[in-house]
């Protein structure tokens, strides 16, 4: 069953086609990769999907319900929570501090309680505490919780985010390029990292340009280039797919 659809998404900034008739789904359960090369459309298309920029023209449906054009923090409480290719941990404080803030959009306390109702904030905090330590005990980061994120290996800095961005319970989980600048064996971690989300019921879609890396991970690649899909596929269909070749090495002309 699709939890979610892009139908004929396009995405103009003034005269440039950033996206361009881009239609897709990604089912339930599944880990989805997004290749391309550098200026394909692969980040614009997941910022459309998440709400930081709205489409030109056509519409997403997650869920059965048309999240066209909502705003980013309505888009996260509706169950897609993202990363950024750019590495985005606060560094100056805990590691358990970063996952509880990915619990702001689901943690219901006004001033009131807290000034008025301490024992329910208490038990609200003591509940969010306990949630984000069982977020990091997944990705074997609770020896860790006191630990500035700053002091972290680059390698679990990556994960600490993906754990921030699922503390609030995703249905999807978008990871723009979750490996830039890991060497091989975090990349293997976060391999296997992202397959324990997938079987504890989180769907994934995942841009990536390490080869190696995606075509480990995905179940299901979908080439864009030029703004446009170009191929879908399994990895092994895309590995050997002469086309999809020519373009990584800079042979679109022929096509």
């Amino acid at each position: 069953m699709s939890l979610l659809t892009a139908n004929k998404i396009g995405k103009n900034f003034g005269g440039v086609v950033a996206l361009n008739d881009v239609s897709l789904t990604v089912d339930k359960g599944e880990i989805v990769g997004m290749i391309g090369p550098n200026g394909s459309g692969k980040t614009t298309f997941i910022n459309n999907l998440s709400g930081i920029y709205s489409p030109t023209i056509g519409n997403f449906i997650f869920n059965e319900e048309d999240i066209t054009g909502f705003e980013a923090h309505i888009i996260t409480g509706k169950g897609i929570s993202r990363t950024f290719q750019n590495l985005r941990v606060f560094p100056n404080i805990s590691v358990l501090e970063n996952i509880l803030i990915g619990l702001h959009c689901k943690i219901d306390i006004s001033l009131w309680d807290v000034y008025f109702r301490f024992l329910k904030t208490r038990k609200i905090e003591a509940q969010a505490r306990e949630k984000a330590m069982k977020v990091l005990e997944i990705a074997n980061l609770t020896d860790s919780h006191d630990t500035l994120a700053k002091n972290l290996p680059y390698g679990k800095q990556r994960l600490l985010e993906i754990c921030r961005a699922i503390v609030s319970d995703p249905y999807l989980l978008l990871l723009d390029e979750p490996c830039a600048g890991m060497n091989p064996v975090e990349m293997d971690d976060l391999a296997d990292f992202i397959k324990i989300l997938q079987k504890r019921g989180i769907t994934v879609f995942v841009i990536e340009h390490n080869m190696r890396f995606i075509m480990s991970v995905a179940e299901r690649l979908i080439v864009l280039a030029n703004g446009s899909k170009f191929a879908e596929g399994t990895p092994t269909q895309i590995q050997n797919d002469k086309k999809v070749q020519a373009i990584y090495l800079g042979d679109e002309g022929d096509l």
